[in-house]
């Protein structure tokens, strides 16, 4: 792939980032003067929008607000061969996308990672605690879950290109969308890369956006319902073994009085019991059901992604 050919868009999506906005545009502008730079305007108050414009972007005003509902509008809006996805707060350098963009100029993948972990750039410059913590948690049940060697889950800085855009899904509508984004290229066993970069503090009059506890919450949510939706017989069959034990503590109560007496009086306990197996083989019907639809719908994904690539080749 040569990437002089290549239609690049930089989408930005911002929300109240006059105090960067500027730089990140400029700095685009001066790494990659061939690319289209856009910035999506979540509502700010402030004067981003005019800002980003006389700054030499084009600026796309998304009124719903969320960066799951930006990306969605990014991705519907905007016709690219190569799609670059930073945040608007300066804290990532433009100066990476060179090596973030080589593996996709190479055919070598459809998503890149701007990789903040492995270079320890994230841990230097972060000032909030909790945030590493839930970084890292996020990862470790991914990783786990997915048999994955992820470093940077919630990482900003992504490189796609078109057959990745066009074939996604955006489901999310809050900070939780870059743990879509990389759920999304683990499951469906798209090929994605991480690449190392720097990481800056966000600069004075430029405040996060994300809340440690409500935003983690979404997080940890999200992973759940991709638990549930992709995972489904490990998820009902889990749930199944937690609603079969219960009612075998609860059953072994009146099963040793009726040994003991030859009859039950704790009748309420034996209806729970048997109510708690009843959804135990419910559980693991569902799961075994969900399980033969779920990979029926990646058998036809994997049908259309041969039909789009054999349309598109690269």
């Amino acid at each position: 792939m040569n990437i002089a050919d290549q239609k690049i868009a930089v989408l930005i999506p911002c929300l109240n980032e006059e105090a960067t906005v500027t730089t990140v545009v400029r700095d685009f502008k001066t790494q990659l003067p061939e690319a289209s730079i856009y910035v999506f305007d979540n509502g700010s108050e402030d004067r981003t929008a005019a800002l980003a414009e006389e700054a030499g972007a084009t600026v796309v005003t998304v009124s719903r607000r969320g960066k799951g509902n930006v990306v969605r509008a990014m991705f519907r809006k905007i016709d690219a061969d190569i799609y670059v996805m930073m945040d608007g707060d300066a804290t990532y350098l433009a100066t990476d996308i060179h090596k973030l963009l080589e593996p996709i100029v190479n055919n070598q993948a459809d998503m890149v990672v701007g990789d903040r972990i492995s270079s320890s750039a994230y841990d230097k410059q972060n000032t909030r605690p909790f945030h590493s913590s839930g970084n890292k948690l996020v990862r470790s049940l991914i990783n786990v879950l997915f048999g994955a060697q992820c470093s940077d889950i919630l990482s900003g800085y992504r490189v796609f290109t078109r057959c990745f855009v066009e074939n996604f899904p955006t489901i999310s509508e809050g900070f939780e969308i870059e743990t879509e984004l990389t759920l999304h290229a683990l499951d469906r066993k798209v090929e994605f890369v991480q690449i190392p970069i720097e990481y800056n503090e966000r600069p004075t009059g430029s405040e996060s956006k994300l809340n440690t506890f409500s935003d983690g919450f979404r997080i940890i949510k999200t992973i759940a319902m991709v638990f549930k939706n992709y995972r489904p017989l490990l998820f009902f069959g889990m749930l199944a073994l937690v609603f079969a034990l219960t009612g075998l503590v609860f059953g072994a109560f009146p099963v040793i009085e009726y040994l003991q007496e030859g009859y039950v009086h704790k009748v309420p306990k034996a209806m729970l019991a048997a109510s708690l197996e009843l959804l135990a083989m419910l559980s693991l019907v569902c799961g075994l059901v969900l399980d033969t639809s779920v990979r029926q719908h990646r058998e036809m994904l994997e049908l259309r992604m041969i039909d789009y690539l054999r349309r598109h080749p690269r």
